[in-house]
């Protein structure tokens, strides 16, 4: 399956930008500007958010994997391309793309009743480290490194990091990083919660790619509904969430996979859940 301005390298050669491809309900969203660090221009941030949100509605879709090729996951903003929009009158697209781009790319991975799994195969730095923040789960590779850089070229935090970093390390450890930003390596990022799994670099595709899938195998309206009461449940009292809890739990119940689980385990025998 293709998205919409995403489109599938023909032959040996890898131009696109952004490489989708989905299998046995994984979506494979690869980052493919390895020659800049998978920097962030217009086309990438579009094909990017294009086939995030393709993923999203894409009923086949159960888990994405969020991953990159070459050395670096992804450094933001492409900033070649950035000074030449600043010459324009009122800044052209510097001005729009964190409403245009980013904040469509953040809501996609961060709303869709599905898990989403960055695998994080080198440095994640500026929009690059705040999509893989976004990411309901982190693997990474022991060579990758995190940096939010933002008010190193005098800007602030984007793609979503001044409210999921707090959430991953604590808003003092936060503040610290987004005001005094630094290299973050592999095994810091994994001390600090940032990475949930850590492993060698050369087991970083299939250890990740292991990851989702399982995802992609699981129950999909249980892992919707644990996503959703996470994310509510950061921002509303104990009694709003256990009512929220209520809600999900309720859906879940009614689920074809619940009904599957109960079965299974009753017989002694392993779920195969539908996603539905």
């Amino acid at each position: 399956m293709l998205t919409p301005n995403v489109s599938r390298d023909e032959g040996d050669h890898m131009a696109d930008t952004v490489l989708y491809e989905v299998s046995d309900g994984l979506a494979t969203i690869t980052l493919n500007r390895p020659e800049v660090m998978n920097s962030l221009n217009v086309d990438t941030k579009v094909a990017l958010r294009d086939a995030l949100q393709a993923a999203g509605a894409d009923p086949a879709v159960r888990a994405v994997l969020l991953t990159a090729n070459g050395k670096a996951f992804c450094v933001g903003q492409d900033l070649k391309e950035h000074v030449g929009f600043l010459q324009e009158e009122g800044g052209g697209p510097a001005m729009s793309t964190v409403r245009e781009h980013y904040n469509p790319i953040v809501t996609a991975i961060a709303t869709m009743p599905k898990p989403v799994v960055a695998g994080v195969n080198g440095v994640a730095a500026g929009a690059g480290a705040g999509f893989a923040f976004a990411c309901d789960y982190r693997v990474v590779a022991d060579t990758a490194a995190f940096n939010t850089s933002f008010v190193g070229v005098a800007l602030t935090a984007d793609s979503g990091a001044s409210w999921t970093l707090p959430r991953l390390v604590g808003r003092s450890r936060a503040a610290d990083l987004l005001l005094f930003p630094r290299t973050l390596g592999a095994q810091e990022a994994y001390e600090l919660g940032i990475a949930n799994r850590l492993v060698p670099a050369g087991e970083l595709a299939a250890e990740a790619a292991s990851v989702a899938r399982r995802l992609a195998e699981g129950p999909t309206v249980a892992y919707a509904a644990v996503k959703a009461s996470l994310a509510y449940g950061e921002g509303h009292s104990l009694l709003d969430t256990l009512a929220k809890e209520d809600e999900l739990q309720t859906a879940a119940g009614a689920s074809e996979d619940h009904r599957i689980a109960v079965e299974a385990f009753l017989k002694k025998e392993k779920p195969r859940f539908l996603g539905r």
